[in-house]
């Protein structure tokens, strides 16, 4: 089959997979259409061109009429049909793709989902028998990170009709506030954005290495797909959490078409099962790697509490410093903007979650709450205020934070330590208004307190980590993640030479938790440390076993004859 051939096929079959989704009136409208504009001297296919077809996309052999047009013919009766542009995109991809990148065979574990490319109501289901064990897996020698769909060399993908359909209903079936078919409660902008991360990335991985040219959600109906791709993740030492994580979005993806018209078949109830039982499988032969602070340390990951309170100390006083002696300049402001930033993340306050403090608005802020999950009309989101001038008084309010759903939207706010304040103050004036004027057009301006080299806010807190992590190397630090302060003050708290500091429940609830989520995921010197603890009581304990009284002797008289065999009788039995 010669090139030019390939592409028509590959055109031919889009153009069916779109009258199967209702994005065309019909094949038969459009192949009429086309007939029209090539005076009815359209190449009838081939036997092999057909078979072809009804391998790649389910088409019914008995379908009439089944002709080859050219490519320009072909996107102009779908401009015709007043085809979605999306669709038109999609054809005029395939016209300038190299032929090498025309990909017509599909591997027969992915063929099933692919039988219906819009699912009819009686044969929603999914692929069967589901497999019995993991495939074996071998990263491939193009092995990259950067497979998902949201990568530069896919991004067009995300865009094509069928799947950007899937994704809307499948969005809107997450996140509708009140949808009683799916179970559990809405999903939030946060976890949101994961689930769609885990989609692209799992449609990357089959276009990239099962060669899947137009991926969409129907791939979630291969269990022999998901089997792969988590024995992908094995073999490239991902961490039980992220394949839990994608199989749980996994999970979520099944139900969406359990909720669809035929989406009751008996194999999506085995999916589901199947699932969960993988989940539980990765989690028991994939624990979580045990850290500890020396370890840590060794690997350049950890510094100490007083080391790195030490460090954020030097870089507030530098700040300052540099502020009265060179005046306030895009160099200054942005040290004191750094300083800042860390004096919040950890020394002066119990460490905040990262969310909370690039959330943050600053006082003049008067607009509508900026996140996004928010529908209190009167709700003011993370603030920082001044309550007083003189003496300066500020207060910070986290009414949006992680377990706010689950404290009954309770809000964390608090006064701001006294040299805390005035770092702040300091740098809200002309420090902040200088780093504004740089990076920002006249007119802009940015809400938040804390910003990027470009003067927006931190958009995600993978940006902020990054920024955090080349700020503390540049003091002479280790390049840790900013949220592994939380560990390094709760091993402080927690440790026997603890200093006299803020009550655990307190500290505790500033961050954002529970001391019980300190024993279960902050403190990793818990488990060594009781142990030692107790071992170490237990020689105290004998110590006062020893020095007690000793109970009186037991007779041992009765007990030695029973010992050797003797019985001992009366004297009236005797003389009987």
């Amino acid at each position: 089959m010669c090139d030019k051939r390939k592409r028509q096929c590959v055109c031919l079959r889009q153009v069916y997979k779109s009258c199967l989704d209702g994005l065309l009136p019909s094949y038969q409208a459009f192949y009429r259409v086309c007939s029209r504009l090539t005076k009815h001297q359209s190449t009838l296919l081939s036997g092999q061109d057909k078979q072809l077809l009804v391998a790649l996309a389910g088409m019914d052999v008995s379908v009439p009429h089944v002709a080859v047009v050219s490519l320009a013919v072909c996107c102009r009766a779908l401009k015709l049909c007043k085809v979605p542009a999306a669709v038109l995109h999609a054809f005029d991809d395939i016209r300038l793709q190299p032929a090498s990148q025309v990909v017509l065979g599909l591997p027969e574990h992915i063929l099933a989902p692919h039988a219906q490319p819009s699912p009819n109501p009686v044969q929603l289901q999914m692929t069967t028998p589901f497999p019995v064990t993991l495939p074996g897996c071998a990263l491939p020698a193009d092995f990259n990170k950067q497979h998902g769909l949201l990568a530069k060399p896919y991004k067009h993908l995300v865009h094509r009709a069928v799947l950007e359909q899937h994704m809307g209903e499948f969005k809107s079936f997450s996140t509708n506030p009140f949808q009683l078919n799916r179970k559990g409660i809405a999903h939030g902008s946060r976890t949101w954005q994961n689930s769609e991360k885990q989609v692209y990335l799992f449609l990357g991985y089959c276009h990239h290495y099962q060669q899947v040219s137009q991926p969409t959600l129907q791939l979630f109906l291969s269990s022999p797909l998901i089997a792969q791709y988590v024995s992908f993740h094995i073999a490239a030492g991902h961490s039980q959490l992220y394949i839990r994580n994608f199989l749980s979005c996994a999970r979520c993806v099944l139900r969406w078409w359990q909720s669809k018209p035929g989406g009751n078949h008996p194999s999506f109830v085995e999916g589901l099962e199947w699932l969960q039982t993988l989940g539980l499988q990765v989690a028991d032969q994939l624990p979580r790697p045990s850290k500890d602070p020396k370890g840590l340390a060794d690997a350049g990951k950890w510094m100490s509490a007083p080391r790195l309170v030490h460090l954020i100390h030097g870089a507030e006083l530098q700040s300052q410093d540099q502020m009265q002696q060179q005046g306030v300049t895009v160099e200054t402001s942005r040290d004191m903007h750094d300083a800042a930033l860390a004096a919040m993340t950890f020394s002066h306050l119990p460490p905040v979650r990262l969310s909370c403090i690039r959330s943050l608005v600053v006082p003049a802020y008067t607009g509508p709450c900026l996140h996004p999950d928010c529908k209190e009309p009167s709700c003011e989101g993370n603030r920082l205020s001044i309550t007083s001038e003189s003496p300066l008084l500020m207060h910070i309010q986290l009414p949006h934070h992680k377990n706010a759903r689950k404290w009954g939207k309770a809000v964390i706010e608090f006064d701001v330590p006294s040299d805390l304040a005035q770092l702040l103050h300091t740098y809200l004036g002309a420090p902040r208004k200088a780093l504004l004027e740089h990076h920002l057009l006249i007119g802009d301006t940015c809400p938040y307190v804390f910003m990027d080299m470009h003067g927006r806010g931190f958009v995600a807190a993978a940006v902020l980590t990054l920024y955090t992590q080349k700020w503390l190397v540049s003091r002479g630090g280790v390049p840790m993640n900013p949220s592994m302060c939380r560990q390094v003050f709760v091993d402080e708290r927690q440790s026997n030479n603890a200093t006299a500091g803020p009550s655990n429940q307190g500290a505790a609830m500033i961050m954002g938790h529970s001391v019980k989520q300190w024993d279960k995921w902050y403190d990793m010197q818990y488990h060594p440390r009781l142990a030692q603890n107790a071992v170490d009581g237990m020689q105290s304990w004998r110590a006062a076993m020893l020095q007690s009284h000793p109970p009186a002797a037991p007779d041992l008289t009765l007990s030695s004859a029973l010992h050797c065999g003797h019985v001992l009788v009366s004297d009236s039995e005797e003389s009987r």
